[in-house]
């Protein structure tokens, strides 16, 4: 009997130093799968930061998207841009046109793309009269987008047939307010910057005026030269030939100061309209969510390039000014020019769609 006690005591005593060593075991095994889980989770985040952070971006070329088709201003701008940005950032700059729509399938194809800063888009001044003309756009520019710099700036210009004795801003403005609705505006496409900078400019001058919109820049021309309309404004670009040939005369030119590219001619507001200023302007823009220090970067690179002398005379040539700017100050301009075109058009009694 006593040794079948001491049997069972020692049975009882192996029982418990196995349960002991299994729950060692077991309490062993979920600190090692933490330590694993841990380092895993540490490296997990690690590779995260690493896919999102800028220290090493560029590390494949970058596609720009540009909502017109080759050989405008946007284009050519950008383009011009793009060949020193290689050499800044070290990867080819890729230019895609995605023409029509109203940006509209050009602006989906960037927000369809990743917020990595590989896939950009040049947005225009006009960008921010399709907010106000468009009730029914797939996105919300305003906050889908987020601003990298600005690329270019530039004016527009008034310009008469030198034959029609309308050879200043004043006698254009006396023949207005002698003939009510005798005068006549010609711009291109109907909300486009150049036919709202119009209905701007007869706001601000008190005239009536029938702005008459066509649908390219020489078809602008060629009516002005055939004296079907007496006043064009458009961008200088598409009008260097018509001014230099003599078949085109500049009156005024829409900015806050004077075009080096035409330093005879004045502003609209020093030639006789106050307060009258229209600026265009290029920039390039990321989508939302796009990490900061990859927008940075990015500022930083076309800053050094829209300072280059050769870029600033490329520009220059075709009647643009190069100049960059902060991400807060293109959105500050950006709200802005929403805000003034909204009141143009209701003024204008031109409603949205």
């Amino acid at each position: 009997m006593q040794m079948r006690t001491q049997n069972n005591n020692f049975i009882s005593q192996g029982l418990d130093n196995w349960t002991r060593g299994l729950q060692a075991t077991a309490l062993l095994l979920a600190l090692l799968l933490t330590a694993c889980g841990g380092q895993e989770a540490a490296t997990t985040g690690t590779a995260t930061e690493a896919a999102t952070s800028g220290s090493d971006y560029p590390t494949r070329p970058i596609r720009v998207i540009v909502p017109f088709g080759p050989g405008g201003l946007a284009d050519v701008t950008v383009r011009i841009a793009g060949e020193e940005l290689n050499k800044s950032l070290g990867q080819p700059v890729i230019i895609e046109n995605r023409p029509g729509a109203g940006g509209v399938a050009a602006t989906s194809a960037m927000l369809n793309a990743d917020a990595d800063g590989y896939t950009l888009i040049v947005l225009t001044n006009g960008t921010t009269i399709a907010e106000t003309q468009f009730t029914d756009l797939p996105y919300d520019i305003t906050t889908d987008v987020r601003p990298v710099s600005a690329l270019a700036w530039f004016d527009l210009v008034l310009m008469t047939n030198p034959e029609s004795g309308l050879t200043s801003l004043q006698a254009l403005l006396d023949y207005a307010r002698s003939n009510p609705n005798g005068l006549r505006i010609a711009t291109i496409n109907p909300g486009s910057t150049q036919q709202l900078s119009a209905e701007l400019f007869k706001s601000k001058a008190g005239i009536n005026a029938t702005v008459i919109s066509y649908r390219s820049t020489p078809d602008v021309l060629g009516a002005l030269i055939r004296k079907e309309v007496d006043l064009v404004i458009d961008a200088y670009t598409g009008l260097k030939g018509a001014i230099d040939g003599g078949q085109a005369l500049p009156i005024a030119v829409t900015g806050a100061v004077r075009n080096p590219a035409m330093p005879d001619v004045p502003t609209v507001a020093e030639a006789g309209v106050p307060d009258y200023v229209v600026t265009g302007w290029n920039a390039i823009y990321a989508r939302s969510g796009t990490p900061d220090d990859i927008v940075a970067k990015l500022n930083k690179a076309l800053t050094e390039v829209t300072d280059l002398p050769e870029i600033q005379a490329m520009f220059l040539e075709l009647g643009v000014e190069a100049r960059a700017s902060t991400p807060q100050e293109m959105q500050e301009r950006f709200l802005a020019d929403i805000f003034k075109w909204r009141e143009v058009m209701k003024n204008a009694n031109l409603a949205g769609q």
